[in-house]
């Protein structure tokens, strides 16, 4: 079992070798590629040694002299595993990213403040 945020990095990087992990002041950063955040996010969610069960919001990032523009950072907590983690990837204002809500429901109004707020579309988005 992954004890520390050290292990847990490992681990994830172990299952998803495209993801890139930094942990700054404590906390665990994983970044993905947007075509991957519904597989990642279920595996977060469903995998015993994650269990990342409770989406705590979704948010957008503005950088206007980068490409890609924006970010869309996730916040995730495992109750069992008394964990957070914050996973993010890059987006424009032109190709939509996939909606997690098939495997968190409440990205639903997330994701909207994030359209409304950026412009950052989601595909599959009810």
């Amino acid at each position: 079992m992954a004890k520390t945020l050290e292990e847990l990095a490992e681990y994830i990087k172990g299952a998803h070798a495209d993801a890139q992990t930094t942990i700054v002041f404590g906390e665990l950063t994983v970044v993905v590629r947007a075509d991957k955040i519904v597989p990642f996010t279920t595996w977060l969610r469903d995998d015993p040694e994650c269990e990342f069960k409770i989406m705590i919001d979704i948010c957008g990032v503005d950088y206007p002299n980068r490409t890609p523009r924006f970010d869309v950072v996730y916040h995730f907590l495992s109750i069992s595993k008394n964990r957070r983690i914050r996973v993010k990837l890059g987006a424009d204002d032109v190709m939509p990213v996939p909606s997690i809500v098939s495997v968190h429901p409440s990205a639903d109004w997330f994701e909207r403040e994030a359209f409304d707020m950026y412009g950052i579309a989601f595909a599959g988005h009810p």
